[in-house]
């Protein structure tokens, strides 16, 4: 299970040092036991961000009947995924 407040505290260590290697080996030595990794928010497809930050949204996932699958259930989720958004640009 996972907390809306270790949601907003891993986005937070996100928008603040980014994502990256470090800041993975960060997060699953505070939350041990949890799955972390990152992608492009552009690879998710079919489900909403439990929590949309500053150029990074956050997914849960769940290891429910065996296989790794997003999932909007805290109580299901197993880790995140910190998927970096780009910025979207406005033509003039």
């Amino acid at each position: 299970m996972i907390t809306p407040r270790q949601l907003t505290d891993i986005a937070r260590l996100a928008e603040t040092r980014g994502v990256d290697y470090a800041v993975l080996t960060h997060l699953r030595q505070v939350y041990p036991g949890l799955y972390f990794t990152q992608c492009m928010d552009d690879d998710i497809n079919n489900i909403e961000p439990v929590l949309r930050g500053a150029g990074i949204n956050l997914y849960l996932v769940s290891g429910r009947q065996h296989c790794l699958n997003l999932t909007l259930d805290l109580h299901a989720a197993r880790g995140v995924v910190l998927a970096i958004a780009e910025e979207e640009t406005v033509d003039s």
